[in-house]
């Protein structure tokens, strides 16, 4: 068996914080792209992808959502792992954190780095932000912020184990000089260098002790191992890599030929990460490719902004390969890329509907028309054949640079752009008028030729981003030869051989009536999300926290009102045990005798506050009884001094 070369690509693993929008699977589609085109011409392909599954916010969500921290990303990843599936990506291997293997194996990197002297104990104090997890120093802060996410941050000081990035900086940076195609784009390598590298790395805490939800530290069980030796380590552990193993798979595949990751997380990767693998003696990945984010319209995505699309939403709406064109298409290769509703149908209609679509329908109806499905040869030629012929060859080359330069909607303009060729070609040989003189019947045959081998090119050539759409087209023209070796000629498509029935690739959409429905159905969110933020607007407290609240059942012995308080009412309370003072601001709804003997709830360890001259030693519960009127709750038939529950 002839020895294939290979290629390691991976993305980012996914937080398992919450389910993710579409502009998080960007990503898995973009690496999936890629794999598919490598496969295409020849490559032995390995595609990894997974979830990033520990950490202070995980604990969080988990608590919040009162499960624990398994049971939480075990749900979200499944979610991520289904919305991979859902987008037809060809992963070879879904790693996630708290698979025991890569556990194991973090620890094992963990004690190799702590044995050699690269990881030291120490204690850290600095800002902390806990939705990127990373610490600050006050100087890297802007406008007092998180500069990756703007969030808040806290103090935050504990003792922790630190990686010494230091020592290896020089080593980082003839690096980089040495292999200058490393960070991709340039751009993005400029600010790295400029921003993080030259003003000097600064020693990395790499163990936390304030959370219990991580890979616990061999050595010193009180500590978890911190995200980016955990996260990062993936990359080689779902490879089988331990420091005292190198398995055939690893020696097969390291090093990865690219990291496909958000511009968000280039400096954890060009810093963090082959510094480890220097210090762990590996060779580094050949590229690190920090791709731009996808906006809705100019803002980022957000659930609280309400301007959130998910993948499974945008699938049912057009179908996976228009999702996955629209996503592939729409982002340019340095700067953000933006979605919207109106863009989406825009650009399935023009580009799907119009230019792809109808020009595969009308080329089979034409061929099924005139020779009754049958494929004739292109024999009778002319000049005009030759540009688009060029055209048509001439985009495998042109495709081939731009994939390997990561321009991934650029090579699917050059695509969309034979398209657009062929459907020119056919307005300048107009088939239907040579379909009316018997003498032209070689040339139609010719032309159709033309037209259903270039058909063929650009199934291939779009295959790897769109693999459904392209299988269609191969049953649509009725061929098997579908291999980037037989792009090598034109006229490969067997004559002879009969199309199939033509049939729609893509109904246009109406954009008017999706856009209604979708802004119905907005309203009818923004109403459900109005009812749900009044029912949910208190904070939620665990059941230890209601159970620190002290409520007894108490008489009101004597009440009066507060003097220069018109809404103060000072009560007297026997709580069973003794008679306390309560100030209640009630003074509008209740005269005191509407008051006297009558028993209540009362909050008894509630602190002691002083209000107009009164020190109030609790507090009585009463309700919002509409529109300015409170009522206060009666328990006229329960014993003084009975516990509330």
């Amino acid at each position: 068996m002839e020895n294939k070369k290979k290629y390691y690509i991976t993305t980012a693993i996914a937080y398992t914080s919450r389910k993710p929008h579409i502009g998080n699977s960007y990503e898995i589609v973009l690496a999936d792209a890629i794999a598919r085109y490598k496969r295409l011409q020849g490559y032995d392909v390995f595609f990894l992808t997974g979830t990033d599954e520990h950490g202070q916010k995980i604990e969080e969500y988990a608590k919040n959502a009162n499960v624990s921290p398994k049971e939480y990303v075990d749900k979200i990843s499944e979610e991520i792992r289904e919305i991979c599936d859902l987008l037809g990506t060809s992963y070879d291997k879904f790693i996630r954190t708290t698979d025991d293997y890569h556990e194991k194996s973090v620890q094992m990197i963990f004690e190799k780095l702590y044995k050699q002297g690269d990881i030291y104990k120490s204690t850290y104090s600095g800002l902390y932000c806990t939705p990127c997890e990373s610490f600050w120093t006050e100087s890297q802060l802007v406008d007092g912020k998180c500069p990756d996410c703007g969030r808040e941050v806290k103090k935050s000081e504990e003792e922790a184990y630190f990686f010494k990035l230091s020592k290896y900086q020089k080593r980082l940076e003839s690096f980089l000089e040495e292999n200058p195609d490393f960070i991709y784009p340039e751009a993005r390598k400029k600010e790295m260098i400029n921003n993080f590298i030259k003003p000097g790395i600064q020693d990395l805490c790499v163990s936390r002790t304030s959370f219990k939800w991580g890979i616990p530290v061999t050595f010193d069980e009180k500590h978890v191992v911190y995200v980016w030796i955990d996260a990062l380590s993936n990359y080689i552990t779902a490879l089988g890599y331990t420091p005292d193993e190198s398995p055939e798979l690893f020696n097969k595949y390291w090093s990865a030929d690219v990291h496909i990751i958000g511009k968000d997380i280039l400096r954890f990767h060009t810093i963090y990460w082959p510094i480890l693998l220097m210090a762990l003696d590996l060779p580094l990945p050949k590229q690190i490719f920090g791709h731009p984010w996808l906006l809705f319209g100019n803002d980022k995505m957000s659930k609280s902004r309400g301007n959130t699309i998910y993948a499974d939403d945008l699938v049912k709406l057009i179908g996976v390969d228009a999702v996955r064109y629209y996503l592939l298409s729409e982002m340019p290769y340095t700067s953000d890329g933006s979605i919207t509703y109106e863009t989406v149908i825009e650009r399935y209609n023009s580009d799907l509907a119009n230019t792809l679509g109808n020009l595969v329908n009308r080329t089979v109806a034409m061929n099924n028309k005139y020779f009754a499905g049958k494929i004739m040869p292109n024999t009778a030629k002319e000049d005009i054949d030759d540009d688009l012929i060029r055209v048509v060859t001439g985009a495998i080359a042109k495709v081939d640079s731009l994939l390997n330069e990561y321009r991934i909607s650029d090579a699917l303009d050059t695509i969309m752009g034979v398209a657009r060729r062929c459907n020119k070609y056919i307005d300048e040989t107009t088939p239907w008028v040579l379909a009316k003189d018997d003498t032209k019947t070689n040339r139609l045959g010719a032309v159709l030729y033309n037209l259903l081998e270039s058909i063929r090119y650009i199934a291939v050539l779009i295959s790897p981003f769109m693999p459904t759409t392209a299988e269609k087209i191969f049953e649509q023209i009725n061929t098997d030869i579908k291999s980037y070796e037989s792009l090598s000629q034109f006229g490969a498509l067997k004559v002879g051989e009969c199309v199939a029935e033509a049939k729609p690739l893509f109904e246009r959409l109406d954009g008017e009536k999706i856009l209604a429905d979708i802004a119905e159905k907005q309203k009818e969110q923004e109403k459900n999300n109005e009812l749900k933020n009044a029912i949910e607007g208190i904070a939620k407290i665990g059941i230890d926290d209601f159970a620190k609240i002290d409520l007894r059942v108490a008489e009101i012995v004597d009440c009066e009102p507060v003097k220069k308080a018109k809404k103060l009412l000072k009560l007297t309370l026997n709580d069973g045990v003794s008679l306390r003072t309560v100030a209640s601001g009630i003074a509008k709804f209740y005269k005191p005798e509407d008051l006297k003997g009558h028993k209540v709830i009362l909050v008894s360890n509630l602190k002691p506050a002083v209000l107009c001259g009164v020190e109030s030693q609790g507090m009585i519960l009463a309700c919002d009884a509409g529109e300015d009127q409170v009522q206060v709750v009666f328990v006229d038939n329960m014993p003084v001094g009975a516990k509330v529950r």
